[in-house]
């Protein structure tokens, strides 16, 4: 992070996580009709948690309550990841959208665990 961080929009792994909720909510309306409000729902929630949890951490100035809502956020990429894997597995997704949104998934978990481990490492 060579800027300066004012703002959890400044930081890189907010933004990717906000440009992962609409690939996200594509995803979720080529869901069939009878599970737009049930896995869909579940898929919708857990990819707006990502971005969500990561300005709220931000947003508190403590380093340890930032590591939890990271590592919330976290568990929702895991969780959001788990999902599509079921979506998948039913046959409401493609192998292609899946890899997709898997591409997607690694390019934001990688840094946010890059990110906690460093702030770990400072306490």
């Amino acid at each position: 992070m060579g800027t300066e961080v004012r703002s959890y929009q400044d930081l890189r792994i907010w933004q990717r996580a906000m440009e992962l909720v609409p690939q996200v909510y594509r995803l979720v309306s080529k869901l069939p009709t009878s599970e737009k409000y049930g896995l869909g729902d579940q898929i919708r929630r857990a990819a707006v948690s990502v971005p969500a949890n990561i300005a709220e951490g931000h947003a508190r100035r403590h380093t340890k309550e930032f590591l939890q809502h990271l590592s919330i956020a976290r568990a929702s990429l895991a969780e959001l990841h788990t999902l599509l894997l079921i979506a998948e597995r039913l046959g409401f997704l493609s192998r292609e959208l899946l890899s997709q949104a898997e591409e997607a998934i690694v390019n934001l978990g990688m840094p946010l665990s890059g990110l906690i481990r460093r702030l770990e490492a400072k306490l």
